[in-house]
């Protein structure tokens, strides 16, 4: 048995086949984990949302930002952007399939086998394992009650920095933000979401989430996306995955049950 890390899709079916066929991917013993971004500014986010649900519980699957877009433009149709490509997902005779499936998906996975957690952007410093488990299961939960009310306040910028009195809907937004957000923060885990470029591209003052000093996670592996900019990267127990394949890039799969953390890529197709 493999199992594979795949970085952000994004509705580029073509070459998530492409590169399951390079890793000889075998659905019989294989398993695969995605990042997040299975949907959205590719061509065929129809078709890879139903690609990866048909695989059943050989696919874990975190959310992404562009997962949790596209639940949330469900119900608000008014905020599908003229960049977006999910709107044939909402088409879809098995729309309400497709979304009850991704509602379930959690923020984070946790391995105990490989000792290894999954998650689409970041984590802020003040939280531990257990304390980041907690949190995942508190957003999940709010998600997948499909409260439109809800899902009208989760987007915002503030509050952008962890305090353990944070309650309701900012504690959730908080969260939110963290698993599908957030790059550079400052020392203290302040998000800051104005930069999102290569490292260095940052005022002096601002962090990669990975780098932050006493970070309560730095003894824990963790796969991550989200972050075309930065690329494919190793460091601090921490591994990005997002090759930018829907900005014309590549797609990346990343093994981690053999120890060695082999990078697979195919080129995008996408000019």
């Amino acid at each position: 048995m493999a199992i594979y890390a795949i970085g952000d899709i994004q509705g580029c079916l073509d070459e998530l086949l492409a590169l399951l066929d390079k890793i000889a991917f075998d659905e019989k013993k294989d398993q695969l984990w995605f990042v997040g971004d299975l949907v959205n500014r590719g061509a065929k986010s129809l078709e890879t949302l139903r690609f990866v649900k048909k695989l059943g519980d050989v696919a874990v699957t975190v959310l992404g930002n562009h997962d949790v877009h596209l639940l949330v433009a469900a119900h608000f149709p008014e905020r599908v952007k003229h960049k977006d490509t999910i709107q044939p997902i909402l088409d879809a005779t098995d729309c309400d399939e497709l979304l009850q499936w991704l509602r379930q998906k959690p923020l984070f996975h946790y391995d105990e086998t490989l000792k290894m957690g999954l998650l689409h952007a970041g984590l802020p410093p003040q939280w531990d394992l257990l304390q980041t488990q907690a949190m995942a299961r508190l957003a999940e939960q709010a998600l997948q009650a499909n409260d439109k009310n809800f899902l009208a306040q989760l987007y915002g910028d503030r509050p952008d920095v962890w305090t353990d009195d944070l309650d309701g809907m900012e504690r959730l937004r908080f969260i939110f933000n963290c698993f599908t957000r957030m790059r550079f923060c400052d020392s203290n885990g302040r998000l800051n979401f104005k930069y999102n470029g290569e490292l260095g591209s940052q005022p002096a003052y601002l962090l990669p989430w990975f780098e932050v000093e006493q970070r309560k996670t730095a003894d824990v592996k963790l796969i991550f996306g989200h972050w075309a900019a930065l690329g494919f990267y190793t460091g601090k127990n921490c591994f990005s995955i997002d090759t930018g394949c829907v900005w014309g890039n590549e797609l990346t799969a990343l093994r981690l049950d053999s120890g060695r953390f082999e990078q697979f890529h195919v080129a995008s197709l996408r000019q």
